[in-house]
C-alpha cells in the first residue's frame, strides 16, 4: 500500500520544521477532542433548576436577549446571540466596553441580560451588572465559579463544571468556551420548542444560502396561471402538440370537464403512440393517466425527491388543489433555485 503524501511533505514543510511528527500531531488533536468530549459529559450532569429558570426568564421577557462578554466569551456570545435570533428569540450582542460609553441605552427593562465570564469577575462587565440591578433587568450568568460576583448577582446562574482546558498550559479558553457555546445552543433549542418555532419560521429567517434553498416551498418556484400547460379532454393531439410547444416543458396536462387533472402527455407518450393518425387522436387515447402531483405547500426538496423516486424517473410535476392544476414545476426550476 502506498503511503499517503502529507501536505507538509508536498510543500517541503516537514523537512523545514525540525521534529515535526505527524503521529504526535494527530495524538494531540485527539487529546483535545477527548478533553472537550469529557467536558460535555460533565456539563450534561450539572444542568438543573438554574437552566430551567433561565429558560423561564427568557420566555417571559417581552423584549430581546442582550448577550455580553469580553474576549473569548464575547466571541462565543456573538454566536449565541445569532443562534437565538435565528431560532425565534430576538437577540443581539452588546460589547461591554461600548456599553460603558453609551450602549447601555440599548438595554431596557423589557430585555434580559445574558452575561458570560469564565471567572465571573471580568471588570468590563461591572457597569452592566450595576445597570441591570438598578433597573430590574433580569440577569442570567454563565460562569465557571458559583461564588463569583457575576453568579451571585444573577437571577439564574449557569455554572460550568470544573473541567480541564484542552490547552496543555491550562490557560487558553478551549473546553470552557465549548461548554459555554453548548449551553447557549441548549437555551436556544429549549426556547424554540416553547415558542412553537416551525420550519416555516426558520425559512423566513434564512432566505439566503443553502438553508434558504433547502426550505423553499413548491409554491415559491412553480409556474402558475397561463404558464401551466394544460388541455381539456376531447382535444385532438394536434392541439396538444401546439400547447406542448408553447409551454416548452415537453409535456401537457389533461383536465376533465370539471377542471381536474386526469392525465399527462409527454414526449415519451408521443414516441409510444407514433402513427400516421396521431395528430387526429384525442388526447385521452395517448395520455398517461393519474400523473404524479404535489401540493404548493410541500418543500421543493420533496418535489425533487418525488421526481427522482418515480419509476421511470420524471422531470415535472403538476401542483394541484382539490385535484385541479394550479401550478407546474420542472426539474430545471429546482436546479435553478439551488434545490438538489
Amino acid at each position: 500500500m502506498n503511503k499517503p503524501i502529507l501536505a507538509a511533505d508536498r510543500f517541503g514543510v516537514a523537512s523545514a520544521v525540525p521534529g515535526l511528527d505527524p503521529a504526535a500531531i494527530l495524538e494531540t488533536a485527539r487529546q483535545v477532542v477527548a478533553t472537550q468530549r469529557d467536558g460535555l459529559g460533565a456539563l450534561s450532569t450539572v444542568l438543573g433548576d438554574s437552566f430551567v429558570e433561565a429558560v423561564r426568564i427568557i420566555a417571559a421577557a417581552p423584549g430581546h436577549v442582550i448577550v455580553t462578554g469580553m474576549g473569548k466569551s464575547g466571541h462565543v456570545g456573538r454566536k449565541i446571540a445569532a443562534t437565538f435570533a435565528s431560532t425565534g428569540t430576538p437577540s443581539f450582542f452588546v460589547h461591554p466596553g461600548e456599553a460603558s460609553h453609551g450602549d447601555l441605552g440599548m438595554i431596557t427593562e423589557s430585555n434580559v441580560l445574558l452575561a458570560i465570564s469564565n471567572s465571573g469577575e471580568t471588570s468590563e462587565l461591572s457597569d452592566l451588572l450595576v445597570y441591570s440591578r438598578r433597573y430590574g433587568i433580569p440577569l442570567i450568568a454563565i460562569s465557571s465559579r458559583s461564588d463569583s460576583t457575576l453568579a451571585r448577582q444573577a437571577d439564574a446562574a449557569l455554572v460550568l463544571p470544573a473541567v480541564d482546558e484542552a490547552c496543555p498550559l491550562g490557560l487558553a479558553p478551549t473546553t470552557s468556551t465549548t461548554l459555554t457555546m453548548v449551553i447557549g445552543d441548549a437555551l436556544a433549542v429549549a426556547l424554540l420548542g416553547l415558542k412553537g418555532f416551525t420550519r416555516d419560521d426558520f425559512r423566513d429567517r434564512h432566505p439566503g444560502g443553502r438553508l434558504g434553498n433547502v426550505l423553499l416551498r413548491v409554491g415559491d418556484i412553480m409556474h402558475h396561471g397561463a404558464a401551466v400547460p394544460v388541455i381539456a379532454t376531447g382535444s385532438a393531439m394536434g392541439q396538444a402538440l401546439i400547447r406542448m410547444s408553447e409551454g416548452g416543458f415537453g409535456c401537457v396536462g389533461v383536465t376533465d370537464a370539471e377542471g381536474r387533472l386526469v392525465g399527462i402527455v409527454t414526449d415519451g407518450d408521443l414516441r409510444r403512440h407514433m402513427s400516421g393518425d396521431l395528430l387526429a387522436q384525442p388526447v385521452e387515447a395517448v395520455m398517461t393517466p393519474d400523473p404524479k402531483t404535489i401540493e404548493a405547500t410541500a418543500l421543493a426538496a420533496e418535489a425533487l425527491k418525488v421526481m427522482n423516486a418515480s419509476k421511470p424517473k420524471i422531470n415535472a410535476l403538476f401542483i394541484v388543489e382539490d385535484g385541479r392544476p394550479v401550478g407546474f414545476l420542472h426539474l430545471h426550476d429546482c436546479l435553478r433555485a439551488g434545490v438538489y
